[in-house]
């Protein structure tokens, strides 16, 4: 059979078109032997080949070569063609698949789950003497479907009433076939969205006319016009939604603490009130010591493995001793009646009922062709991570450096160490096999409801997990991941994440980050990148230091002492202000009353009312070791946090890769070493900070997001979100924007330096507007914390007179959260602590029990729980109606 292929695509000067498939004809997948195109002079490049009658369905791409070596590819799935029976030639005709404008709609948030399409047509078949059209179509609704009408009869004579119907076989593509012995060519025609039952009139497709004006050159021949795409006839699509974590979550059935099956419920209410979408924090297992400083989410001993925490019992099966069932009952009732999570007894009680329940039916399990497929599936990452969960517990430390001849991987010896604990190793495979199957069947009712699943993915992972431990070559375990200061921390952010390295990540183009978003998408349809200025520069600490002061980041470009004086005038003093700037006239400020005794303690004289650190003293992580081991009182704590302080007075900060090199301290304006400086000094310091700071990386850290970035959110289908929160570069935005990534947009964090609060009229229609979020207050302790901003707030964002009232009442909750109900944002996703703050029934008496994190304490302990249960929710009709009505009157 002969297949013609045809494209219109204006090449610039030193550009050609080539196809590759999966078929050996076009390279077998290999872009190394893709098939050059000839042009016919107009922009039209055209591709001829012969192919074996017997060949079957196969998928193909075009991309495009410049002689300077680039290469652009196409957006999305690949193009597939699919055979009829005895047809000698095909004229395909085909649209090249740039991103679209609306590209979230293609996500699965719609494709699976808002417009999910259960029972789809056959696949249409392809015959001779007919042309196949098709279109990219996802903004339809699971009761509709799309059709073909235009001027000719077969089309409905432009009546919708006898348009043609297509086929949703591969939704969101519709495909339908003509006979052109039933047509007249041209004709005119348009994309039309009819009722799928009744066929009435739902939407016309918008623009010009579209025309079909093709004649293939043998009647017999199957003409295929494909990859067109429909102008959505649709306002802007929004809805609102509930953030929760799964920890959080109260129901009649838990076991003093969230799980995944309890997540059903929470789904019911967002039904029952008219809310699209369920958030969550990230579900990864934290096991690390088995005690409570496991419960911060963010640390994770496994970016694959689920929290067995997280398991329902239940659906394991019961306990053959009815004692022991009797006792798990009674442990389950005392431990659901705790108003926080107790997440040592709450976990060591799910590991001892799994171990039982493992030893009298685990075989059972083990024995699944189910078991055995989701091992296959999951080897890569599973047999390691039981592994490190074996060794973890025999050694009594997540930290893999002191496991001996194990400190570092060696798959051999793993696979000797698994054979040998065999038991204890199927065991943590059989928690995971049905961790994965619960998540599913709660992920799969979500989406029967009409509710989407919005997961979170941490920036860092920890430096004692399975993954550092397996490829440890993809991390940078010299240093740690941060945050500069900000109005939760003035110290900075000391995360103790080791960074990326992403130059070794490239090698396999991003293998690993994409194994990770691919198993994100079999649990969610969006996702939340936490920290997303990480994917253009983190914030990197040496290992050496606590506070978040003394990092740089990375990649960055430091400056030379010439640079520095050419352009900026300034001549720095490498001795002076690259280590601690410790005079005598201010040492009272630091040390206060002990300030005699700090002198002779931990300074040394370098003359001239100067000082140096004692070498034992002479980093933050020493200091910190130091007062460890002493005595817990006031005293010890304020000369521990004053030897941190003395430490950040830096001015510049040495690139740790490029010696001779400098980095401005971050917010080194606060210090005695700035003030030192004299007003020219100040001056030309100001210059090269802001410079630094707020110019000089744009196009660089562009680039970096970019070369990182697209690989990244193409690997699945899921709906990407960004917490761009904090100090933002001037080119965050612009990468958001062309690879349409959903912004988040905080009233009280507003992303104008010069803005008190945000303008929700102006959030851009691709953001997730919310209240708070779980590293902050919710709205009723915010509007507590702060008289004059309350007040200001009240006048002038909320437009009513007198003084403000000094609590958030109802009313006052009412109108906030209608307030950014209203913005233009997609996603409007609200704490359930806020929505709750609506009702005064409903809400808790004491707004600070709701805090969920407090990110300036590493060792928060993270244990909220919902004071009502999910079932007593669901049963509070009159709020319920509230809530509705407000999702109703801002049109979501």
């Amino acid at each position: 059979m002969k297949l013609n292929f045809n494209i219109d695509y204006r090449t610039s000067w030193g550009e050609w078109l080539y196809i590759v498939g999966t078929c050996p004809a076009l390279g077998g997948g290999n872009e190394e032997a893709a098939r050059k195109l000839e042009m016919d002079g107009v922009g039209r490049w055209t591709f001829e080949i012969d192919l074996p009658d017997d060949t079957g369905e196969f998928e193909y791409r075009y991309i495009v070569r410049h002689d300077n070596g680039y290469v652009r590819r196409e957006w999305g799935a690949p193009h597939r063609f699919v055979p009829g029976i005895d047809i000698p030639g095909y004229e395909i005709y085909d649209h090249w698949s740039d991103q679209p404008v609306e590209k979230s709609y293609y996500s699965s948030v719609f494709t699976e789950c808002m417009n999910r399409r259960d029972n789809r047509d056959l696949l249409l078949p392809v015959t001779g003497g007919t042309v196949t059209i098709d279109v990219e179509a996802p903004m339809v609704a699971s009761d509709e479907v799309v059709a073909i009408c235009g001027d000719d009869e077969t089309l409905g004579a432009w009546n919708p009433d006898g348009a043609l119907v297509m086929n949703d076989h591969d939704f969101p593509r519709w495909t339908a076939s003509i006979d052109l012995r039933e047509v007249s060519l041209p004709f005119r025609y348009k994309f039309v969205i009819l009722d799928r039952a009744t066929h009435e009139l739902k939407a016309w497709e918008g623009g010009d006319n579209r025309v079909m004006n093709i004649v293939p050159a043998h009647k017999h021949d199957a003409l295929m016009v494909l990859g067109q795409r429909m102008v959505n006839p649709r306002p802007a699509w929004r809805c609102a939604g509930v953030a929760i974590p799964t920890f959080s979550v109260r129901t009649e059935e838990d076991f003093g603490v969230g799980d995944f099956f309890d997540l059903m419920k929470m789904v019911d209410w967002a039904v029952a009130t008219g809310q699209k979408f369920l958030q969550i924090l990230p579900i990864n297992d934290t096991t690390m010591t088995h005690t409570w400083t496991d419960s911060y989410p963010y640390n994770a001993c496994s970016t694959f493995a689920l929290h067995p925490m997280y398991m329902r019992l239940e659906q394991l099966g019961r306990l053959s001793d009815k004692g022991r069932m009797q006792y798990y009952e009674d442990l389950r009732r005392e431990l659901n009646a705790s108003p926080t999570v107790e997440y040592e007894r709450v976990n060591n009680a799910k590991n001892e009922y799994m171990r039982e329940i493992f030893a009298e039916q685990g075989r059972d399990t083990l024995d699944s062709e189910s078991f055995r497929e989701f091992c296959r599936i999951n080897g890569d990452w599973l047999r390691p991570y039981a592994a490190f969960c074996v060794l973890r517990d025999i050694n009594g430390t997540p930290d893999f450096s002191k496991w001996g001849n194990y400190a570092v991987y060696d798959a051999a010896m793993v696979e000797e160490f698994m054979a040998a604990h065999k038991e204890d190793v199927d065991f943590v495979c059989y928690v995971q096999y049905h961790l994965d199957r619960q998540m599913r069947a709660v992920h799969d009712y979500a989406r029967s409801k009409g509710v989407a699943f919005k997961g979170d993915i941490p920036i860092g992972i920890s430096r004692d997990s399975a993954d550092a431990w397996i490829n440890p070559r993809l991390y940078n375990m010299d240093c740690q991941a941060g945050a500069p200061p900000d109005d939760f921390s003035v110290l900075g952010q000391n995360w103790g994440f080791p960074t990326y390295n992403w130059e070794e990540m490239a090698r396999d183009g991003f293998a690993w980050w994409k194994a990770r978003f691919r198993k994100m998408a079999d649990y969610f349809d969006a996702y939340r990148i936490d920290h997303v200025l990480g994917f253009f520069r983190i914030w990197q600490i040496p290992m050496d230091a606590v506070h978040g002061l003394l990092g740089i980041f990375n990649p960055a470009m430091p400056f030379t002492p010439d640079e520095l004086r050419h352009n900026y005038d300034f001549w720095i003093n490498v001795d002076m202000q690259t280590r601690p700037f410790i005079c005598d006239y201010f040492l009272y400020d630091f040390f206060g009353e002990y300030t005699d005794e700090a002198r002779k303690r931990f300074l040394l004289d370098s003359g001239y009312e100067r000082y140096s650190l004692r070498p034992e003293f002479d980093t933050q992580r020493k200091v910190a070791d130091y007062f460890a081991a002493e005595e817990k009182n006031d005293k010890n704590n304020r000369l521990c946090n004053a030897l941190l302080g003395l430490i950040d007075e830096v001015l510049f900060i040495e690139d740790p890769y490029e010696k001779g090199k400098y980095h401005p301290r971050i917010a080194a304006q606060n210090t005695y070493a700035y003030r030192s400086l004299t007003d020219y000094e100040k001056w030309c310091f100001n210059r090269l900070y802001n410079d630094f700071y707020y110019r000089r990386h744009n196009d660089f850290w562009y680039g970096k997001a970019m070369w990182k970035l697209p690989p990244l959110l193409d690997a699945t289908s899921m709906l990407t979100c960004a917490e761009d929160l904090g100090m933002i570069p001037d080119c965050v935005p612009a990468v958001m924007d062309r690879l349409q990534m959903l912004s988040l947009e905080i009233q009280r964090m507003p992303k104008d330096p010069q803005a008190r609060f945000g303008n929700t009229w102006g959030y851009p229609y691709l953001s997730v507007c919310t209240t708070s979020t779980h590293d902050m207050g919710g709205i009723r302790q915010w509007w507590e914390e702060d008289r004059e901003v309350t007040q200001c707030y009240f006048n002038d964002v909320l437009g009513e007179q007198g003084a403000a009232p000094m609590y958030a009442e109802p009313w006052i909750c009412e109108k906030i959260l209608a307030l950014n109900l209203k913005s233009p944002s997609m996603l409007a996703i609200f704490p359930l602590q806020d929505w709750l703050s609506m009702s005064g029934e409903l809400r808790r008496q004491d707004p600070r029990e709701e805090l969920i994190n407090i990110p300036a304490n590493p060792r928060h302990y993270w244990r909220y729980r919902m004071h009502l249960t999910a079932e007593a929710l669901i049963e509070a009709g009159d709020f319920n109606r509230l809530v509705s009505d407000k999702i109703k009157e801002s049109a979501r």
